[in-house]
């Protein structure tokens, strides 16, 4: 290791077995970051079957206060005194905290008082699902609070170079890009399994449709039904099915809505990357979110995915090629996108291969990497860095790469996608799409993880 070891403290309201793309995160940080020799204590609320976890000595559990409407996740709430007295003992050398909430704000408070660096990331757009809400008013005041918060911090890392631009226009400050990986070996078209398929009811050459991710309003959700409808429109000769991954408040609204669906409810690892790998659509209408793991992991897993051009997406997915997209809040482009997809097999097959080949490339141990970056230049600034510590240049390399220009190299998105001649009245067209797994170069399954 080129860097030298630091005594870490995560601070978050979710962290793994929960399901959620913040937990996902920082479970990756956290096992990298001890993997690269550093002391990480994580502190959060407590989960069920905690039984281990409370004699552990690296996790700090506190009180969590369930959130309403939102069955498993919770906010965290710890006596700052707790924190100073344990920080006191035994002094970290920085914070990260992921998660803006009481808990976030006791840690903050206590590092403040003795002096202890603090990095920051901004994991969750409170301020627009406050806005899907019908809460105008509340999400002006958490734009506030949360502008507040990350001004007391060394540095805001962002996931995305959309959401570090709507942040700097929002008036943050001293913010940085730290993008998201995916496990492209637990994420593999070679995990495709039929016999899933067949209990969807789809053949090998039938189409499934899959959407993965938390069933909540915020997700634009609504979107799903109309985009089967044009689908299916579109190609009626095609045997579609839409499969859906996930639980959350929204599913018993969205089955109603939706009698001809599939609900798998929460999926982890393997099994997770098994109904990935079954699919070959993946439709993600989500108009909130700060990243949108779930892009890249149906791309590792050999999905041709539609999506709006922000966050993940629009980082990744190389319209046309690797993927299609449709400007922010067009559904009518979001619909022709999912269709043009399905137009011709040949359009297909190379957008899923593209879309694994560059997935493929977005491992995890660059962006840990690049993460302990960040945590080193907070010490240095704080003038806390331990005795033996000293810059690396390659580290200070990749945090001016990291904020410099953006990397998408898509060309600019029509609203409307050139579309295939219309047949002939009374002639309904042929589905030119099979469906068929994705070629890929073998790869050895890790060991099974969490996902979202």
């Amino acid at each position: 290791m080129n860097t030298p070891a630091l005594r870490i403290v995560l601070v978050s309201e979710t962290f793994p077995p929960e399901i959620n793309g913040v937990a996902n995160t920082l479970g990756r940080l956290s096992e990298g970051l001890c993997q690269r020799g550093h002391k990480v204590t994580v502190v959060r609320p407590r989960q069920a079957g905690d039984g281990a976890a409370e004699s552990d000595p690296a996790v700090v559990l506190c009180r969590g206060w369930a959130l309403p409407g939102y069955p498993g996740l919770q906010w965290g709430e710890v006596s700052m005194h707790r924190l100073l007295r344990r920080w006191r003992r035994e002094r970290p050398d920085v914070l990260y905290i992921a998660t803006e909430g009481p808990l976030g704000l006791s840690a903050l408070r206590a590092a403040r008082r003795l002096g202890v660096a603090v990095v920051s990331g901004f994991h969750t757009n409170f301020p627009q699902y406050s806005g899907q809400y019908g809460l105008g008013l509340l999400a002006r005041l958490l734009t506030h609070y949360l502008r507040w918060f990350h001004r007391r911090t060394a540095v805001t890392l962002v996931p995305s170079l959309s959401q570090r631009l709507e942040l700097e226009r929002r008036g943050f400050e001293r913010l940085a890009l730290l993008a998201r990986g995916v496990d492209a070996c637990l994420f593999h078209p070679a995990r495709r399994n039929q016999a899933l398929r067949a209990g969807w009811g789809l053949g090998p050459e039938d189409i499934a449709v899959l959407h993965v991710g938390r069933l909540a309003v915020e997700k634009n959700l609504g979107l799903l039904a109309p985009s089967m409808h044009a689908l299916q429109q579109a190609h009626p000769r095609c045997r579609l099915r839409l499969i859906v991954v996930g639980d959350g408040p929204q599913r018993a609204a969205l089955q109603q809505q939706m009698p001809d669906a599939i609900f798998c409810g929460a999926q982890r690892g393997e099994a997770l990357a098994e109904h990935y790998a079954s699919g070959d659509l993946f439709l993600f209408p989500s108009l909130t979110e700060t990243f949108g793991n779930v892009v890249l992991e149906a791309m590792a897993s050999g999905l041709a995915v539609v999506a709006y051009d922000e966050a993940a997406a629009a980082q990744h997915i190389r319209h046309g090629h690797s993927g299609a997209l449709a400007m922010p809040g067009d559904q009518a482009a979001f619909m022709d996108a999912a269709c043009w997809l399905l137009e011709e097999e040949e359009t297909l097959r190379r957008v899923r291969l593209n879309a694994r080949q560059h997935a493929s490339h977005q491992g995890w141990p660059a962006i840990v990497e690049q993460f302990e970056s960040y945590l080193h230049s907070a010490c240095q600034q704080q003038g806390s860095l331990p005795a033996c510590a000293h810059p690396v240049g390659g580290s200070l390399l990749a945090i001016r790469r990291a904020n410099g220009a953006p990397q998408t190299n898509h060309p600019a998105i029509s609203p409307t996608l050139s579309r295939s001649p219309a047949p002939l009245p009374g002639h309904p067209a042929p589905c030119a799409v099979k469906s068929a797994p994705v070629p890929a170069h073998p790869c050895p399954p890790e060991t099974s993880r969490n996902s979202r």
